[in-house]
């Protein structure tokens, strides 16, 4: 058994390059608790540590029920550390196997977007939003609540509108960040989009091994639809997600959701049966299915156009 102060470590609860996350115990306040350490081998490294503390400082500052707050920092022999609140339900990744039924998957992604909104409503883009990023605290209608972790590649937005450094994982990171470029909210969108897909399908849209093949993506490269055996229940439609997923994984930032907010709107929109016209991406978009006799805007009917 480890100790570190008053903080029991009892196991590894995930581990990365840079840092381990145990599952712990608080003997003063005798709760459970996650501690993550920095790894030893970067414990010297100042620009490690920095950001290191840089992400304890934004978990700090986010005051949300939707985002894992850190309430203890510290050293211990040299190896610096930040205590959070220890969320018991599992990550999404544990859930991304493609047995979901469809409505759920969908109300977890709307909630996961929901939840990077609060992120953004802070000023901050995540960078690398994937399913195990995305914790599940157990409430009473069985889903769970979505958090979000790891601030790790999280940055500032007013910091962000420049050249950036590749960062993420680059089967969920948006075209943008793997060419460099200037970021903003749409980069996280894009993400959840990849979320979501997994989250209905149990698997990836694109394969995507490192960020020069999402350089080497074309328009003409979209996410293979919705299959027919997923039998999704009425109201649910096929097309409406299709449609929505195409957008939010777009190659241009301009063609997805304008923010994680807008996309959790159209996500319970879709959910909901599509009856409505709601703003995505800046365009109207009706996202129902395409029948005889029936009224369109302009760029429902494009999208639907393309799917076909």
């Amino acid at each position: 058994m480890r100790q570190i102060g008053r903080y029991r470590l009892d196991e590894v609860h995930g581990s990365g390059a840079f840092a381990t996350v145990w599952r712990g115990f608080d003997t003063e306040l005798e709760i459970p608790v996650a501690v993550k350490v920095l790894a030893e081998n970067w414990s010297h490294h100042a620009d490690v540590r920095e950001r290191f503390l840089a992400e304890a400082r934004l978990l700090r500052r986010i005051a949300s029920d939707r985002v894992v707050r850190v309430y203890d920092v510290g050293t211990h022999e040299g190896q610096p550390y930040f205590v959070m609140d220890f969320v018991a339900g599992g990550t999404l990744a544990d859930l991304a196997d493609g047995s979901l039924d469809p409505s759920s998957a969908l109300e977890l992604a709307e909630r996961s977007a929901r939840a990077v909104a609060e992120l953004h409503a802070a000023g901050v883009v995540h960078r690398d939003i994937k399913p195990s990023n995305l914790l599940l605290d157990p409430v009473d209608d069985g889903l769970g609540r979505v958090l979000v972790a790891d601030l790790g590649s999280a940055k500032r937005l007013a910091e962000a509108s420049g050249i950036t450094v590749t960062t993420g994982t680059p089967s969920y990171m948006a075209p943008e960040q793997a060419l460099g470029r200037p970021i903003d909210e749409r980069c996280d969108v894009y993400s959840l989009g990849v979320v979501t897909y997994v989250l209905l399908t149990g698997r990836l849209p694109f394969d995507v091994s490192d960020p020069m093949t999402l350089v080497t993506r074309t328009a003409d490269d979209r996410p293979a639809r919705l299959a027919e055996p997923r039998h999704l229940p009425p109201p649910l439609n096929r097309t409406s997600l299709d449609a929505l997923l195409v957008q939010a994984m777009s190659l241009d930032p301009a063609g997805r959701p304008r923010t994680a907010a807008d996309l959790a709107d159209a996500l319970a929109h879709v959910r909901a049966g599509g009856s409505s016209s709601p703003v995505v991406g800046g365009w109207r978009t009706r996202v129902v299915v395409p029948v005889a006799g029936a009224a369109f805007t302009v760029s429902a009917v494009a999208t639907w156009l393309l799917l076909r």
